[in-house]
């Protein structure tokens, strides 16, 4: 099996172990999460893929669609759900800043490596900082639906009764 298959494979086993670390209590919350981004996964993947700016040699479904099924459609929005559900409502500013960097300088390096040493990822007019900028922008727009959607105080009861 090739390096990035296995990769694959393994992206798949993060994405489900990932599910099982959310609450029981939060499983409707991470849904709604998980479900936005993946509509803006949708019309931003598609549109990068379309105007060839990045390039998925390597992926799932690959007759359906050009962008990658794999982080795209489940990963990447599982993250998002995880980003959601444990983002820190009650902390300051500098804090959640540093939640909103630690999640999207993580994916951004990991997309790095796989762009330098597998066949998944090619850039072909993009760049890790514009990669890095859309993730911390997703993850706001998110992050902004999820308060609208729930309302902002049904979220600060539902954290202050968990903690």
């Amino acid at each position: 099996m090739k390096l990035e298959w296995i990769i694959l494979v393994i992206v798949w086993a993060i994405g489900i172990g990932l599910i099982f670390i959310i609450p029981k209590n939060k499983r409707r919350l991470a849904l709604i999460a998980f479900l936005f981004k993946q509509v803006i996964t949708l019309l931003f993947g598609s549109v990068v893929v379309q105007f060839d700016l990045i390039a998925y040699p390597i992926r799932l479904f690959a007759d359906v669609n050009r962008a990658s099924f794999s982080y795209e459609f489940f990963l990447y929005p599982i993250v998002c759900a995880v980003f959601n559900v444990f983002y820190p409502v009650s902390k300051s500013i500098l804090y959640r800043l540093g939640f909103f960097t630690v999640f999207c300088t993580t994916l951004t390096i990991t997309e790095i490596f796989l762009v330098q040493y597998t066949d998944l990822i090619d850039y072909l007019q993009w760049s890790w900082y514009l990669t890095w900028i859309t993730l911390f922008l997703t993850f706001l727009l998110s992050r902004i639906f999820f308060i609208w959607f729930f309302n902002n105080t049904f979220i600060h009861d539902r954290n202050a009764n968990d903690e």
